[in-house]
């Protein structure tokens, strides 16, 4: 979020709603992520989500850290750096929501979301997500988010890149769970989190 951020390319659908609220309140921008993140666990409730420690790690911890990246983080002036710093914020984060789902300790609020109406819809990880994107995006918009070449290069990107590292890092999921040692008593078991990476 915060390379995304400093790349001053456009933000991601998710940040741009964020600074539409930074707009227009006098909250600082990883605040608003925790209001925000606090608020999109209330739509788990019809979709039977369930929160558990990487839900309740995202909403506390991703706005404080994205505010102290941000202290940290310099904005470069040159394009040469700002575009490569905006592809790897993109598949980072396509990677990181691969890791953290597989790992099965609950998805962050806005993920919960995906996962919640991927299992009840039927539909893919790609075409809900991409969904949601846009539609976080145009009310961000509304409210005087800043859009860019790298919201759009985001919305497109965020679907299939989560659908892919699911894929690969659900792999290993299913490796433990046939290992001796995690079938003597150790295999993880399923939950409401568990994004059914088989219909991925």
């Amino acid at each position: 979020m915060a390379m995304q951020l400093r790349a001053t390319l456009g933000l991601d659908p998710w940040d741009v709603f964020h600074q539409g609220i930074t707009e227009r309140t006098p909250l600082s921008f990883g605040t608003v992520t925790i209001a925000v993140g606090a608020a999109v666990l209330l739509l788990w409730i019809p979709l039977r989500q369930r929160p558990g420690l990487g839900t309740v790690s995202n909403v506390l911890v991703i706005g404080l850290v994205v505010d102290a990246t941000l202290w940290l983080l310099p904005e470069p002036d040159s394009l040469a750096i700002r575009i490569p710093l905006l592809i790897a914020a993109i598949v980072l984060n396509g990677v990181a929501t691969g890791l953290y789902i597989s790992a099965r300790f609950g998805p962050g609020p806005r993920d919960g979301l995906m996962t919640g109406l991927h299992k009840r819809t039927g539909r893919s990880i790609r075409l809900v997500r991409t969904g949601i994107e846009v539609t976080v995006l145009a009310t961000g918009f509304l409210l005087g988010g800043s859009v860019g070449v790298g919201t759009v290069l985001y919305a497109l990107a965020i679907g299939p890149l989560s659908q892919f590292f699911l894929r690969i890092f659900s792999r290993f999921d299913r490796e433990a769970a046939a290992s001796p040692v995690v079938t003597r008593g150790t295999a993880p078991t399923d939950s409401a989190e568990d994004p059914a990476p088989d219909r991925i």
